[in-house]
């Protein structure tokens, strides 16, 4: 413990972490690819998304996977792994995802390519943290693309994020602020 910090000054930066993580996914929501952001339709509807609930929210620790496949749940988990400096991980996963839906043979070797690149490489941009032996297969396995070249990467990587880093995302500030119901009071009526 810091003891040249205020025990005041530890609250305010507790409360200051809540709203960072507040702004992180309220940029995410808007910025990401993946995010929820409002998105015309074909009739000119537009199609908004907000805040889950605290029972949706919830859903979210009952399996990893209905984290993932929550638009919102996959944007504050972003958010969650960008603050733990491992966003990589999910970048990669979700690369990965894309990956296996590729049909045409000539974008499958340059995503292909694209993903060695930016997660596998030595000194890659965003290199996932992965044994050397899977490294080597991965580096074989892309000279002829097939839609399972990464999986063993994508594997080892979805288990580090279900293991560690899901575990700490539940346990987080921000996701049992999620989970909390706001308490309305009702005032009562004047006769």
């Amino acid at each position: 413990r810091d003891l040249s910090v205020p025990l005041s000054w530890k609250s305010l930066r507790s409360v200051n972490s809540v709203k960072d993580w507040k702004t992180r996914l309220s940029y995410f929501l808007q910025n990401s690819s993946t995010s929820r952001k409002t998105k015309p339709k074909k009739k000119g509807k537009q199609h908004a998304y907000f805040r889950p609930s605290p029972e949706e929210a919830q859903l979210w620790s009952e399996a990893f996977d209905e984290l993932l496949t929550n638009k919102y749940g996959l944007a504050a988990f972003r958010a969650f792994l960008k603050s733990e400096f491992c966003e990589e991980n999910i970048d990669f996963w979700l690369a990965c995802e894309d990956f296996k839906k590729t049909k045409s043979p000539q974008k499958l070797t340059s995503k292909a390519k694209k993903i060695f690149n930016d997660f596998i490489e030595k000194e890659a941009p965003k290199e996932i943290n992965i044994d050397f032996q899977t490294k080597n297969l991965i580096a074989q396995n892309i000279q002829e693309a097939n839609h399972t070249c990464f999986s063993a990467a994508q594997k080892r990587v979805y288990s580090l994020m279900e293991n560690n880093s899901y575990p700490r995302f539940l346990e987080s500030e921000f996701y049992q602020e999620l989970c909390k119901k706001s308490l309305i009071t009702k005032e009562p009526q004047g006769t």
